[in-house]
């Protein structure tokens, strides 16, 4: 998953022979964002564990992280806006990494708290690495391939959530299962994997500082009368509803997923074993998204969206109504169908807006706090009629994502 810029809409300014060497420096941010926010999957259920939660309260993990791209997505733009795009990869970097930095004093305190507020200050940094980064991809070249530039890198995005689950699994999970008996000894099994993420990010930081980047100026685009307002657009208005659902449904199902998985009717796996499957739903979402882009060259985008929208909603089913190896392979294979619906919504929803594609930009942005809510009200669902009946709400939001395709993504403005 990608959020967007909430700026005006970029024009180029740099040599043709920089992009290559700029793009490639930026497809390491799409995979290091990707990275740290599937750590949030592995984080759920050892935090429940550690600090002996309910769903609910576990979920307040991902209601912290997609909480700050609801809080900070309107001043990240309006900073990028001032201080230009590579200054504002280098800040939310450095204050990404101030976020991982957080989760040290946070185990060693052993506060839940405190665990919250950093996820809360690395996803801030996140968002504003992504408000700078996603509309520079789009202006490194023509116009006419921006989404297939935007495409490629977020396929960097899938790569990143792939591998971050065996990463998890791996440095947290496994040493807490082998060696770890008190709850302080538990918490404190997050210290160092979120230090080395701390150090890659300022690394990172420092690199882009020093890098000499194409400079990009932003104007505004004149194709339509500026008067009004993005608000007028049917379209757009439903898309956001799209991108909260799909967000929602999107973590919903990735936070659940190793507790599931740990169900004695489902496959009784334990934690550290359990999370290597993640990597299944997030590379489903990288397959299919490769496979998304050859399809959309010969059917229209609203009916692709649709149908995989319709088939998340039949393998979810399978998963609440069934048992054991074919539910767990059933909500894997999600990931496959939730790979072309972000950025296809998005690129719906913005149709036809002209020069209210900025302020359509970070509505649409804003609409990822998605990412907040639904997992908490999941979270409610499965403290009360347990975690195989609670993805029954996913199903409900593909069941909107499949209107939309079908319907709802037609051009519209509401006259007036």
């Amino acid at each position: 998953m990608n959020s967007t810029s909430t700026v005006n809409p970029p024009v180029q300014t740099a040599q043709s022979g920089n992009y290559t060497f700029a793009l490639t420096s930026l497809t390491s941010l799409f995979f290091i964002w990707g990275f740290i926010t599937c750590l949030n999957d592995i984080l759920i259920p050892h935090l429940k564990a550690v600090f002996d939660l309910s769903y609910t309260q576990a979920m307040l993990v991902q209601f912290c992280f997609f909480g700050a791209y609801f809080i900070c997505s309107l001043p990240s733009g309006a900073l990028v806006k001032k201080i230009g795009y590579q200054k504002g990869i280098v800040v939310g970097l450095v204050i990404a990494a101030l976020g991982c930095l957080s989760f040290y004093p946070a185990a060693s305190m052993h506060s839940y708290p405190l665990f919250l507020l950093a996820l809360f200050i690395l996803a801030s940094g996140i968002t504003l690495l992504q408000v700078s980064a996603n509309p520079y991809v789009t202006s490194l070249g023509n116009p006419d391939t921006a989404s297939s530039r935007l495409t490629l890198t977020q396929a960097f995005n899938s790569l990143g959530t792939t591998v971050a689950p065996y990463f998890g699994a791996y440095l947290i999970l496994d040493n807490v299962a082998s060696s770890m008996t008190t709850a302080a000894e538990k918490a404190a099994a997050v210290q160092m994997p979120y230090v080395m993420l701390a150090a890659t990010l300022l690394v990172l930081a420092a690199i882009f500082a020093w890098l000499k980047l194409p400079k990009i100026e932003q104007q505004h685009d004149s194709s339509t009368p500026a008067s009004g307002s993005a608000w007028q657009y049917t379209h757009l208005v439903l898309g956001a509803l799209g991108i909260f659902v799909y967000v929602g449904a999107e973590v919903a199902i990735g936070s659940f997923m190793v507790n599931f998985f740990g169900e004695a009717n489902i496959a009784g796996l334990e934690e550290a074993e359990a999370a290597k499957y993640l990597a299944y739903y997030w590379g489903g979402a990288m397959v299919g998204r490769f496979i998304g882009a050859g399809v959309m060259q010969k059917i229209a985008a609203g009916k692709v969206l649709a149908f995989n929208a319709l088939m998340a909603c039949v393998l979810i089913l399978i998963t609440v109504f069934s048992s054991g190896q074919l539910a767990m392979w059933a909500i894997l294979l999600v990931g496959l169908f939730n790979s072309i619906m972000f950025p296809t919504i998005f690129s719906l929803a913005l149709n036809g807006l002209g020069s209210h594609t900025a302020q359509g930009s970070g509505i649409l942005c804003l609409a990822i706090v998605g990412g907040a809510i639904v997992p908490m009200i999941q979270g409610v669902l499965a403290d009360s009629i347990g975690v195989q009946l609670s993805f029954i709400l996913p199903i409900i939001c593909y069941g909107y994502i499949c209107y939309y395709g079908i319907k709802g993504s037609k051009p519209s403005q509401v006259n007036g």
